[in-house]
C-alpha cells in the first residue's frame, strides 16, 4: 500500500510522515500550494515558499520522495470563492472545514491517487475506525483525537465514507507535546516550528483588508440594543420559534457609531468596533446585510448573544455516518458543537421535514449563520453536522 503525506512544512505532518517511513511503510510526500496572494495577512510576503523549503528539508530528513502540486485554481474556486459569496450574504463561512472536504480530501487526494498512492495521511488531531456493516462492507467511523486540546475533528465535519476510506491520521492517539518530542528525538527541522494560524492554507489574515478584494466597504450605522428591550419579548411556543433569531430593527436601539460595512463583522466579534463611551466591551449580537446595519450589545453577558436552539435546513445536513441519519419525527440526545475548540455542549437533534434542529440544554454563545454545528455521540465519535441558516 502506497501512502501520500500531506507535507506543510509544519511539525504534525512531519511527524506523521516520520511514523508511516518507521512503521515501514510505502510513503511519499506532497507539498500543496494552494495560495499565493499576500493581500490583506499579517505575515511575510512568501510565507508559502518557506514552508515548501522546510517541507523540503523535512522529506529528506525523513528520507521519502518529495512532490509539489499547484492547487491554488481549486484552492479559490472551491474555498475562497465561497468565503467571499457568503461574507456578501452576510454570513460568516467556515473555509477551513471546506478546505478539507473540498481540497485535501478531494482535490489533493485525486492528484495523489494520479501519482500511485492508495491513500493519504495528514497531521490532524483526529482517529479513525471501522466496523463491518450488514452488507459486509466498512463503515468509517471519525473520532476525536486524544489531545482535548488539540481535537481537530470538527475541520472534518463534512468529510464522507468514501474519503474517509482513503484517509490515515497518523498522530491522532498522540498529545501536542509529544508529536513535539518525537520531532525533536528525530531532529526534523519542523520541531520548534510554531503552528499556523488563521485561515487554511492563507495564513493569519487582516480580515477586512483580505475581504476587500472583492468586498467594497459600505459604511453604515451601528446601533446599541440596551437589556430592556428583551423584557418585552414573549417566550417562544415553538421549537421553531425559540430557533429563530431575534430581528432588530433600526428604532429598536440607539446609533451608537459608524461601521465600515456590516458583511465584515460576525456575530460575537468584540475587536475593531472602535466605539468608545461604555463600561463593558460591546459585542456584535445581529446583522442586517440588506439594510447595512449592525446591532450591538454591552456585556459579554447581554441576552442577545445568547441562544438555546438553531436549525440547519435539511439540504444542509450532512452524515458522516449515513446509516445514523434520523428520519422526521426521530431525536437523538448528543454533544454538539458550534465552533472549533468549543467544548462539547450537551443537546438534542430534532429531526422535521423542513430542518435539523439542534437544541441545546443551556444557552450558547454566538451563534452564528453561516458557521457549521458538528454533533458527535458520547464516545467521542464525529456523527454529522450542518450549516447553520440563521
Amino acid at each position: 500500500m502506497k501512502i501520500a503525506v500531506g507535507l506543510s512544512g509544519g511539525v504534525d505532518s512531519s511527524v506523521a510522515a516520520l511514523l508511516l517511513k518507521q512503521q515501514g511503510a510505502d510513503v511519499f510526500a506532497i507539498f500543496m500550494q494552494n495560495w499565493n496572494d499576500s493581500t490583506g495577512t499579517l505575515h511575510g510576503d512568501c510565507e508559502w515558499e518557506e514552508e515548501l523549503s522546510v517541507a523540503r528539508m523535512v522529506a529528506k530528513k525523513i528520507g521519502i520522495p518529495f512532490h509539489f502540486v499547484d492547487l491554488s485554481g481549486e484552492y479559490r474556486k472551491r474555498v475562497v470563492d465561497y468565503m467571499f459569496a457568503e461574507y456578501a450574504a452576510g454570513r460568516t463561512p467556515n473555509p477551513d472545514v471546506l478546505c478539507n472536504s473540498e481540497i485535501k480530501f478531494d482535490a489533493f487526494l485525486e492528484h495523489a491517487r494520479r501519482l500511485g498512492a492508495d491513500m493519504v495521511a495528514t497531521g490532524h488531531y483526529c482517529r479513525k475506525a471501522f466496523f463491518t456493516g450488514p452488507d459486509g462492507k466498512p463503515v468509517y467511523r471519525l473520532l476525536a483525537g486524544s489531545d482535548g486540546n488539540k481535537d481537530q475533528s470538527y475541520f472534518l465535519c463534512q468529510l464522507n465514507q468514501e474519503q474517509l476510506s482513503r484517509a490515515l491520521f497518523p498522530i491522532g492517539h498522540l498529545t501536542k507535546p509529544q508529536v513535539r518530542e518525537i520531532a525533536r528525538e528525530a531532529g526534523l527541522p519542523s520541531a520548534e516550528k510554531k503552528d499556523s494560524q488563521g485561515i487554511c492554507f492563507v495564513g493569519k489574515v487582516d480580515l477586512p483588508v483580505f475581504l476587500q478584494q472583492q468586498l467594497k466597504p459600505r459604511e453604515g450605522d451601528a446601533v446599541e440594543i440596551f437589556r430592556d428591550f428583551y423584557d418585552g419579548l414573549p417566550e417562544p411556543a415553538t421549537l421553531e420559534a425559540e430557533a429563530q433569531p431575534v430581528v432588530y430593527r433600526k428604532a429598536d436601539g440607539k446609533v451608537v457609531g459608524r461601521h465600515i460595512g456590516a458583511h465584515f463583522y460576525t456575530i460575537g466579534q468584540r475587536h475593531g468596533l472602535n466605539i468608545g463611551g461604555h463600561k463593558e466591551p460591546l459585542f456584535v449580537i445581529a446583522k442586517d446585510a440588506a439594510e447595512n446595519i449592525i446591532y450591538l450589545g454591552e456585556g459579554g453577558d447581554h441576552p442577545g448573544l445568547y441562544r438555546s436552539a438553531l436549525y440547519i435546513n435539511n439540504g444542509d445536513v450532512h452524515w458522516i455516518r449515513p446509516d445514523l441519519a434520523l428520519a422526521p419525527g426521530d431525536e437523538l440526545e448528543c454533544l454538539a458543537r458550534i465552533r472549533y475548540r468549543q467544548p462539547l455542549q450537551r443537546a438534542r437533534l430534532i429531526c422535521r421535514p423542513d430542518a435539523m434542529y439542534i437544541r441545546f440544554e443551556q444557552p450558547q454563545r454566538g451563534v452564528t449563520p453561516g458557521q457549521f454545528a458538528a454533533w458527535y455521540a458520547e464516545d467521542g465519535e464525529l456523527m454529522g453536522s450542518g450549516v447553520i441558516a440563521k
